[in-house]
């Protein structure tokens, strides 16, 4: 996992809670984080990481991630395993 990977994940895991992050930094730190993004109907994307699933919704129209979605993630890379200090 690369460097702009890395500070993606500190940033969904920073205090206080970031509303700037964006969805395709996201999408690109998961992939390399070895997750499977597959598109759903309309703006869905299931993704898969670790034998964890879940769904998300891509932003719109803006870019960025909003606060909820953050936390949302924050849940899930924690279930997954992934530990953004290290990967």
């Amino acid at each position: 996992m690369g460097t702009k990977h890395r500070r993606t994940l500190e940033a969904i895991f920073s205090n206080p809670v970031r509303s700037n992050i964006l969805w395709s930094d996201i999408e690109a730190a998961l992939r390399a984080a070895g997750a499977e993004v597959t598109e759903g109907s309309g703006s869905r994307v299931r993704i898969a990481l670790n034998g964890v699933r879940a769904v998300f919704h891509r932003p719109h129209p803006r870019k960025e991630t909003d606060r909820g979605a953050v936390v949302a993630m924050r849940r899930f890379i924690t279930q997954t395993g992934v530990d953004p200090g290290k990967e």
